[in-house]
């Protein structure tokens, strides 16, 4: 779904630097039908740097948007700063294969970043999402209770609760005996 305030009209622009700025919400990513944060406010800036042949699209992010901790499924908000470098040009066909450079058809008026600014934000959120309460012991939950619970016993505490088997003591004592 394309989204009319993502599109900058860029023909009627004066060569030279121009700004737009945006606040993301968690509607923008409902859009692209993306569903794993659970709430966002993003500042996006995007600064369009515009000369006679070809144009420079600077966009920079920071914020946070509120995802689930993958561990204990414990909501948090997760800081989130990306910028992104995109070179607009122009040639005979419409050609987005490169991430850095969009080729628009020559007579264009118009272009749409939306596509851009979600991509560069999802990929601005760490792959493996860990509450912050958990590196520092500060959080507390039913899952990491469980998890600590089930967790593996230490190797010396197993080695000194089990009693030892007399067959293998003696086998044992092959290797000691050389």
């Amino acid at each position: 779904m394309k989204q009319k305030e993502f599109t900058i009209p860029f023909s009627g622009l004066k060569q030279g630097k121009h700004e737009f700025k945006y606040v993301i919400k968690n509607e923008f990513f409902e859009s692209f039908e993306y569903d794993e944060f659970n709430s966002a406010d993003v500042n996006l800036t995007v600064l369009l740097n515009k000369t006679s042949t070809m144009m420079e699209l600077d966009f920079i992010a920071s914020g946070s948007v509120n995802v689930n901790c993958d561990t204990t499924n414990e909501p948090y908000n997760q800081s989130v700063d990306s910028d992104m470098q995109l070179i607009v040009k122009f040639g005979e066909a419409f050609n987005n294969e490169d991430d850095e450079i969009l080729i628009l058809p020559h007579g264009e008026y118009e272009v749409n970043i939306a596509q851009y600014v979600y991509e560069m934000l999802v990929l601005a959120v760490p792959q493996k999402r860990v509450h912050p309460g958990i590196a520092d012991g500060t959080l507390k939950s039913e899952a990491l209770d469980k998890l600590e619970e089930l967790q593996p016993k230490a190797k010396e505490e197993k080695e000194n609760k089990e009693e030892s088997d007399p067959r293998w003591d003696e086998l044992k004592k092959l290797l000691t005996d050389k």
